[in-house]
């Protein structure tokens, strides 16, 4: 079935490197999609090329109706282009007060961004991402090194996004937000597992609490922490 409106269309991309191989084939519509697979599966090199970054060796990426494109790296250094905290923030087109006030950087406003701690360079980065609005975000890794209350407050951010196509590549195994698709990378291919609930029934690299919760009869509405704490207490 065609997908109507804003959307990124894979088509039988491949990308190569040796003897190593990646083939992808779907559409993401607009909504949250996960991404997951082993290290070294092709989760980077996907995101690469969704961005138009890196050609992918066959095949080709469209980008339907979107204008805006934002891809967010695991490493936040990457994205530094101001020499103080506070001019970091206004290279965003941003209010620096705002954004610092929100992730309590405030103090630190006149501060090198190189020498925040890698935690509180990532909120301050993720912070300058999702204060605009793209219509197709792109984050490979964005819960690394955040702690627990940092991770939920980026879920809570992601789960509220109502417009444009967010890809979220990630490792996680605890804490997600709500999301529309799932999809992993396996066996040098990706796969869509589909939306959940029924989705999860797919979904390869569930982590071990939501595959326990499946085992028991009590399939998760979704992939949240609220959505989890509810099928637990499911009688």
């Amino acid at each position: 079935m065609e997908v109507q409106g804003m959307k990124l269309v894979l088509d039988d991309v491949k990308a190569t490197l040796g003897t190593w191989s990646f083939s992808a084939q779907g559409i993401f519509d607009e909504g949250l999609h996960l991404v997951c697979g082993d290290v070294g599966s092709g989760k980077s090199t996907l995101a690469l090329m969704m961005a138009g970054l890196l050609p992918a060796a066959s095949g080709s990426v469209t980008r339907d109706q979107v204008s805006s494109l934002m891809v967010s790296f695991q490493f936040p250094e990457y994205h530094i282009t101001g020499t103080t905290v506070h001019d970091e923030c206004k290279s965003w087109g941003l209010d620096p007060e705002t954004i610092l006030s929100s992730i309590s950087l405030g103090e630190k406003r006149d501060r090198d961004p190189l020498r925040l701690s890698r935690g509180e360079l990532k909120r301050l980065h993720l912070a300058c991402v999702l204060a605009n609005p793209y219509d197709l975000l792109i984050l490979d890794e964005p819960f690394s090194s955040l702690d627990v209350n940092e991770k939920q407050r980026i879920c809570n951010t992601l789960s509220s996004r109502s417009k444009g196509i967010t890809v979220l590549f990630t490792h996680e195994q605890a804490i997600f937000p709500r999301v529309a698709h799932i999809w992993e990378i396996r066996e040098g291919r990706l796969w869509y597992c589909g939306s959940p609930p029924d989705g999860l029934w797919n979904w390869h690299h569930a982590p071990p609490l939501i595959r326990t919760l499946i085992a028991a009869g009590k399939t998760p509405k979704n992939i949240s922490p609220e959505d989890l704490m509810e099928a637990a207490c499911m009688t």
